[in-house]
């Protein structure tokens, strides 16, 4: 009974994975199979975290978290959950063997979105590392298995391929979170008087991170690699399409790839990784 449970609840993950990213959803369906019922739960526990500070304004959300943190104590501890998502992620997480400080971190950059509105430098890069570069590292867990050396070799440019991640997000989202949430991500940059000269400062330090990340991706399991290489593909893509716009329309628009070139961008992904480019 705990199996058809347990396949349930993993069933819930990737309903929620592909109700809230069409991107995510279609780099992990091109990784291998194995791979999918745990990168789903890893997503879906990521996001419900992400809807609890961002998007649940009627409840008391700082108190959500707390209990939704203690859920999750409880479920890793179990081994079960009658939280469907937790359930999914406890079992990821006991399975893959997965860092609890990842966790720790992650749900202290959750935290800061409670109340936390600018950021220095310092705080930035906690932010990002807590956010998006320990989503990359609960994945990697998954995909490196049992092979903890390659895990420790590929740790810094999955990092770097997080952190890139996360930065594109910024900029895309800049609106939504300057003008609509009042936060400010990026240290030392006054977004009431965003320039493209700080917008290119953004840009070359995604682009340095975009480079460290490539070099993990080459070197991922054969099963991973061309999944990741697909995100990376996609991100590196919006990148380039935000890179042509002007700061001030940054802040005034949302810029996102049509689902149409997602598609077409995944059949060059196909094409280059057959003809064995990565």
């Amino acid at each position: 009974m705990h199996k058809v449970y347990l396949s349930a609840s993993l069933k819930s993950s990737k309903a929620i994975t592909n109700t809230y990213s069409t991107s995510f959803s279609l780099g992990i369906r091109v990784l291998d199979s194995s791979l999918h019922d745990a990168i789903y739960a890893i997503y879906g526990f990521v996001r419900l975290a992400d809807e609890i500070v961002d998007t649940f304004h009627e409840q008391d959300k700082e108190k959500l978290l707390k209990e939704f943190v203690e859920e999750t104590e409880n479920a890793i501890q179990r081994k079960i959950s009658l939280n469907p998502v937790l359930n999914s992620f406890q079992w990821a997480v006991n399975k893959y063997k997965i860092d609890r400080d990842l966790i720790d971190a992650f749900i202290k950059s959750m935290a800061f979105d409670l109340s936390k509105k600018d950021y220095d430098r310092a705080a930035f890069d906690e932010y990002v590392y807590g956010s998006a570069e320990v989503v990359g590292l609960m994945c990697l867990a998954v995909f490196c298995g049992e092979n903890k050396l390659l895990y420790r070799e590929l740790l810094e440019p999955a990092k770097s391929l997080g952190a890139a991640f996360q930065k594109i997000n910024f900029l895309r989202d800049l609106k939504a979170d300057f003008k609509e949430k009042g936060r400010s991500y990026f240290p030392e940059i006054d977004l009431s008087n965003f320039t493209d000269q700080d917008k290119i400062e953004i840009e070359s330090e995604i682009a340095a991170d975009f480079e460290a990340g490539y070099k993990g991706i080459v070197n991922l399991p054969k099963n991973a690699r061309f999944g990741v290489y697909t995100a990376y593909v996609y991100y590196y893509n919006l990148y380039l399409k935000i890179k042509k716009v002007p700061a001030k329309e940054v802040l005034q628009k949302r810029i996102r790839i049509t689902n149409s070139k997602k598609y077409l961008l995944l059949i060059v992904c196909r094409i280059r990784y057959l003809l064995g480019f990565i």
